[in-house]
């Protein structure tokens, strides 16, 4: 319905950002990677995808096609919705996720929150002739300019981990030289 959005970035957040397009502004759940690839640019260019449910319509945004694309696979399989996939792409790169899956890697599927061996293996079976069709890009977009532990204390928090589990697991990580996406992958590992 809203294939892409155009516009002046108003607020980023590591899982949301806020875009005005036309005096208008979209708040849009976004991946951690998404979040790294926005830089500091007001203009922006998201790939969306709106999921209308009973009690909300929720606008979902993404720095490239191919992580968009590997989110409407993720949504497609039964027991994953669209937070649980927003996860494992803030979890890993498409990249990773398609290898992962052709290779029938469960356990780096199961590796992520939230993900037992059933789904990682469900997501395996539905998923693997689709990935072997698919090519990805290998390039990690990760930028390191951001190195905050309270924007990624802020991410957890909002993708709904304790507070101080959150904090006990980024102590354990965190030298001060990180970046806030490779603070909150290593985090979503312990976690």
């Amino acid at each position: 319905m809203i294939g892409h959005l155009n516009g002046r970035l108003v607020e980023k957040n590591p899982t949301e950002v806020v875009i005005e397009c036309g005096g208008v502004g979209y708040e849009v759940k976004i991946s951690l990677h998404t979040f790294s690839a926005l830089g500091s640019e007001e203009g922006v260019k998201l790939f969306t995808k709106l999921i209308v449910r009973e009690d909300a319509h929720v606008l979902y945004g993404f720095a490239s096609k191919e992580e968009r694309e590997m989110f409407n696979h993720l949504i497609s399989v039964s027991g994953i919705g669209p937070n649980t996939a927003m996860l494992m792409l803030s979890s890993l790169i498409p990249d990773e996720i398609a290898h992962a899956i052709q290779s029938e890697d469960v356990r780096t599927i199961q590796s992520i929150k939230g993900i037992g061996a059933k789904t990682a293996q469900r997501v395996i079976i539905d998923l693997k002739d689709k990935m072997l069709k698919l090519t990805f890009s290998t390039e990690n977009i990760f930028n390191a300019n951001n190195t905050h532990k309270f924007d990624a204390l802020t991410a957890l928090v909002s993708l709904g981990f304790d507070r101080k589990a959150a904090e006990k697991a980024l102590d354990k990580i965190a030298t001060g030289e990180e970046s806030v996406e490779k603070l909150i992958k290593e985090a979503l590992r312990i976690l």
